[in-house]
């Protein structure tokens, strides 16, 4: 009972909001970060599979 009266006197305090929105905006920003990243990454094996082929000749 003493857990759940911790954890309503948490919810209803300023700390609860606060923490939500902290938790929210962290993941909005792994998930911009992880787009980017694999965005990164995809360009990143282009570019290299492009200066493979025109080392190798086989891009013309």
């Amino acid at each position: 009972m003493k857990w759940l009266s911790a954890v309503r006197t948490f919810l209803v305090s300023e700390d609860g909001p606060t923490a939500v929105e902290y938790a929210v905006m962290l993941a909005l920003i792994v998930i911009v970060c992880l787009a980017a990243i694999s965005s990164l990454g995809t360009a990143t094996r282009d570019t290299f599979q492009n200066v493979t082929d025109a080392i190798s000749g086989t891009g013309n």
